[in-house]
């Protein structure tokens, strides 16, 4: 019976090693592909924050947005923080846009509703 204890013992303390290294390495893999979350944020809102319903990403250069639920016609501009504006769009939602942008470095992209609301997220573009 102590020597079960014991091996018990041992395959805990390895998972307990072994679990963070784990979690980095899957979170490596997403960034090693050059694929990135945007943190969306409010600018100026009428009411409850719709930050939750845009989802940005970036691959290389393509920027990707998801809007989740309808929010009626959107305007995504990205703007690079030291040329300036790159490329307007105006989608209808719950669609999504797809954006190529040519040249790495700061970007922003903000998000006009047609209610007024403006929410805005930031990344960088590499090679």
């Amino acid at each position: 019976m102590r020597m079960q204890h014991s091996s018990i013992k041992q395959i805990l303390l390895l998972i307990a090693f072994l679990l963070p290294s784990i979690i980095c390495n899957a979170t490596k893999t997403d960034l090693e592909d050059g694929f990135s979350h945007i943190s969306i944020k409010v600018t100026h809102t009428q009411g409850n924050p719709k930050t939750s319903s845009i989802q940005a990403t970036i691959d290389g250069h393509w920027l990707s947005v998801v809007f989740l639920e309808n929010l009626g016609q959107v305007t995504v501009e990205v703007s690079s923080t030291t040329v300036g504006e790159v490329e307007t769009q105006s989608t209808p939602t719950p669609n999504g846009v797809n954006i190529y942008i040519p040249a790495t470095g700061s970007y922003i992209v903000t998000f006009t509703l047609a209610n007024g609301d403006i929410y805005y997220g930031e990344f960088e573009v590499e090679d």
